[in-house]
């Protein structure tokens, strides 16, 4: 099957509705907890007459209930059912709408997100009209696996789960592997602390990652998937076992798969939220059925996966981003970011910052661009004081590294990586002892115990973190906090206790006077800390 024999599979009364000029309803989790279905069901009753559909994340979460309004591309923010009068009004007159969150989106480079906003999640239909399955089909008709991974090598594409691992080279180890069977994973387990990448891109157009999922089984010859995702998500896993199901019904997953001989089957597996199964082998295990815990590797999953064979596994992001190398051409993908970073990046903004939602940047753009520019700044004319990057494994950066270019080695150089996405912005009135104490809990409580560099250290961690916070710690403390994490970082088993230290690490680098404060003077420049005596 040709992409041009999968469109006209689409009705033509469907297409016929989805040419009018549309009204787009926010339908993510966020907007549909401000009451986004109630707005989406007025405006099908006041616009009969017009095509009033919802849509995935528009991205300005802080803003929501978002409604777009085409041809225009104007969007309407805080929508709610009792202002129904004043969107009307817009629809009708939508030049009245100002343009306050043009900067927002004009700085963003769209590939991941595309669809975002743009598509109703529920409709194949929709998708394929927007050139989706397009990439696939081309790769089944036109290209071998060889030159499917080639394409990803050029491109430059790194995994986007938080390493950086070049993504083409993973696949084709896994395509040079001996094995009758193959398997294929997705991870969407995401568990950072103010991170909803993955979770807004399966809600708002699951058929991205599914379409992603095939091209990569076809290139290295598996024929089963799984997209592993925490049961937290439940709106997540709805729409994706929609996808699923009209994949199926349009033969574009199962067997002999758009009249071909290649077959891929594509099942959801829940996670019960445990932050380690993110790392590969305890999301393996978990997969069977075992308990979500790593184990040493070598072997890799490359080589020994789910039931002991080949097993690829890459993240949501890195999947959303293969379908648009296919048919744009790796040299078009490589052209975009840095050197040694290529692409864009998704980024789920939150914390003391005016624009909270979801951005796609190019590689290399500077952290004051992406926070002051894109997201707008310090609330109540607030002072910035630091960004934490890649979560609890990541780092806390100052504002005298503002100008760092966001890409892989910059940030590994500043003590902090990339992660998944997640980034949280911190202001004067936050406490860097106490912020390097919440992600050392957060760790402690999500460690599996098995080794115990990681299940002693984040403990230990804690208790001198929280010593300090409450006044009684003293200059050992420090010496000794500084020793256990250089520690745990080299001795641990897995990436969590190997970059659980980061945070505290970090903060301690680049706020080190405030350390000091806390256990000399008794005393916390923010405020945060009471201590028994009260704050000097």
């Amino acid at each position: 099957m040709l992409y041009e024999e999968l469109l006209e599979k689409i009705d033509d009364q469907f297409l016929s509705k989805y040419k009018q000029s549309t009204i787009s309803v926010c339908v993510a989790a966020g907007c549909l907890a401000l009451g986004s279905d109630k707005v989406l069901e007025e405006l099908k009753r006041i616009f009969p007459d017009r095509k009033v559909k919802g849509v995935g994340c528009l991205g300005l979460c802080s803003r929501g209930t978002l409604v777009r309004i085409e041809p225009e591309g104007f969007v309407i923010e805080h929508a709610k059912p009792d202002n129904i009068d004043e969107i009307v009004n817009f629809v009708q007159n939508p030049e009245k709408i100002g343009d306050e969150n043009k900067k927002f989106y004009e700085k963003q480079q769209k590939i991941v997100l595309k669809n975002c906003g743009k598509i109703d999640p529920e409709s194949i239909e929709e998708y394929i009209l927007n050139e989706g399955y397009k990439a696939f089909l081309k790769c089944l008709n036109e290209l071998s696996p060889d030159e499917i991974i080639n394409e990803v090598i050029k491109s430059g594409l790194r995994g986007r789960g938080g390493g950086g691992y070049p993504t083409g080279l993973k696949w084709s180890t896994v395509a040079k592997m001996q094995s009758p069977i193959k398997y294929l994973v997705c991870n969407a387990d995401e568990g950072d602390p103010g991170a909803f990448m993955d979770r807004a891109i399966l809600e708002s157009d699951p058929h991205r990652i599914i379409e992603g999922m095939l091209i990569a089984a076809y290139a290295i010859g598996a024929n089963r998937g799984y997209v592993y995702v925490r049961a937290e998500y439940p709106l997540a896993i709805k729409r994706l076992k929609n996808a699923i199901k009209n994949a199926e019904r349009l033969n574009l997953l199962g067997t002999n798969i758009a009249g071909t001989t290649f077959n891929f089957n594509l099942e959801v597996r829940l996670g019960a939220g445990a932050y380690v199964c993110g790392e590969e082998t305890a999301l393996i295990a978990s997969i069977e059925g075992k308990k979500g815990t790593p184990r040493p590797r070598p072997p890799y999953p490359a080589e020994s996966g789910i039931k002991n064979y080949p097993t690829l596994i890459n993240n949501v992001e890195t999947y959303a981003n293969i379908s648009t190398i296919i048919n744009n051409g790796s040299g078009w993908f490589a052209s975009i970011g840095t050197d040694k970073s290529k692409g864009t990046k998704v980024f789920a903004l939150s914390g003391n910052i005016k624009n909270t939602g979801l951005v796609e940047v190019p590689m290399g753009i500077k952290l004051y661009d992406l926070i002051f520019e894109i997201g707008g700044g310090i609330p109540n004319d607030k002072e910035f004081k630091a960004v934490q990057t890649g979560g609890p494994s990541g780092g806390c950066i100052p504002s005298e590294y503002l100008n760092t270019p966001v890409d892989y080695e910059s940030l590994v150089h500043l003590g902090s990586i990339m992660g998944s996405g997640g980034m949280i912005v911190m202001d004067e009135d936050t406490c860097m002892v106490d912020m390097a104490k919440f992600f050392i809990d957060f760790c402690k409580s999500e460690s599996c115990g098995k080794c115990a560099p990681c299940r002693n250290g984040t403990v230990q961690l804690y208790e001198i973190l929280d010593k300090i916070t409450k006044g009684e710690g003293n200059e050992r403390d420090l010496t000794t906090m500084v020793k256990i994490a250089n520690t745990m970082k080299k001795t641990s088993l897995c990436g969590l206790g190997q970059s659980a230290p980061n945070p505290v690490l970090s903060a301690f680098k680049y706020f080190k006077d405030e350390f000091y404060e806390h256990v000399l003077h008794r005393y916390c420049p923010a405020g945060v800390c009471k201590f028994n005596g009260g704050n000097r």
